[in-house]
């Protein structure tokens, strides 16, 4: 069940592209999976740090908190396919 909150946090900060600049590595499907790949990564690692052991929560394990470790993958994800973007779209411009 965590893994699903992850995934629906990560696709709902995902919306919140369309007021950027479309440079996303992939175009908007490569920040779609870019916010996903990243939100599921850290809400893995966060619950595995917060509760010392390596695990996906299931229903009765999953609370507001633990929704809310994706939020910073989800960002940091979404600005790694916006930097792998960009600088693809530099270096063809100069070429």
């Amino acid at each position: 069940m965590g893994l699903l909150a992850w995934v629906m946090l990560g696709l709902a900060l995902w919306h919140y592209t369309i007021w950027l600049p479309d440079r996303f590595w992939g175009g908007i499907v490569g920040a779609l999976l870019f916010s996903i790949v990243g939100s599921v990564i850290a809400g893995i690692v966060i619950f595995a740090v917060a509760h010392h052991g390596l695990a996906i929560p299931g229903r009765h394990d999953t609370h507001v908190s633990t929704v809310l470790y994706a939020i910073p993958g989800s960002i940091l994800g979404m600005l790694a396919g916006y930097m792998i973007g960009a600088s693809r779209e530099r270096g063809t411009r100069r070429a």
